[in-house]
């Protein structure tokens, strides 16, 4: 194999590349876009590796219902975003405009599959509290369900707020001011949450309880207690 005559080639051809400016660009995007799918890879196979291992010690066995519900993984798949983030700096030729709008897009991607990682992170939280005592009397389920739905609104206000470049307290203000409509528009959840509220502070009802409600058929136990329903398993 001729090195040197490999290394004229190669000098050639970025000279060409610098008298096209946008192909040099494109050609730089796409490389930076397989180096990111390639180090997510990577960074994949490695947490999950290591989750797996450190599951295995029986004073991290909590690691497992990490890895089960997917918190490792969605954690893994913010390393291509963050690789472009990052690299987009390195990119010959590139407009300032088109600097800010891939930037805004992959930190975006970065905020998404943060949120998807707590959210998953809430699930296996519920998950390992279900085997303790205080399970089988008092349900965490609806406060998840309010804590997601929370960070699943304000995630999306962030993501739209990046976006377009834009600050989030300016949707927040505009969020504000139609306040009215968001509470006609969540008048049930926030009754069933109230109404949740009151069941678990007081101890009004329990799992394993039994209900009878002819007016809705109910009459069994209860197994389940979420922010908008009671589940019932009715008696044979």
């Amino acid at each position: 194999m001729d090195f040197k005559q490999l290394w004229l080639n190669a000098q050639d051809l970025w000279g060409t590349l610098e008298q096209h400016p946008l192909l040099q660009s494109g050609l730089a995007l796409m490389l930076l876009l397989v180096i990111a799918l390639v180090l997510g890879r990577v960074a994949r196979y490695l947490i999950l590796h290591a989750a797996k291992l450190l599951g295995r010690q029986p004073a991290m066995h909590w690691m497992n219902d990490l890895r089960h519900n997917k918190v490792f993984h969605r954690l893994a798949q913010m390393t291509p975003s963050l690789v472009i983030q990052f690299g987009l700096h390195l990119v010959p030729e590139l407009s300032k405009t088109s600097l800010v709008f891939l930037g805004n897009v992959a930190l975006s991607f970065t905020i998404l599959f943060l949120l998807l990682s707590v959210s998953a992170l809430l699930n296996a939280l519920l998950d390992i509290y279900a085997r303790t005592e205080h399970a089988r009397t008092r349900s965490i389920k609806g406060y998840v369900q309010l804590a997601k739905m929370v960070l699943y609104v304000f995630g999306a206000i962030i993501i739209v707020a990046t976006l377009i470049d834009r600050s989030p307290l300016l949707l927040l203000s505009g969020l504000g001011a139609m306040s009215a409509v968001i509470l006609l528009v969540y008048k049930d959840t926030l009754l069933s949450f109230v109404a949740s509220v009151q069941l678990t502070s007081n101890d009004m009802l329990r799992v394993g309880d039994w209900i009878e409600m002819p007016q809705v058929g109910a009459d069994g136990d209860v197994v389940d207690i979420t922010l908008h329903t009671v589940k019932v398993q009715n008696h044979a």
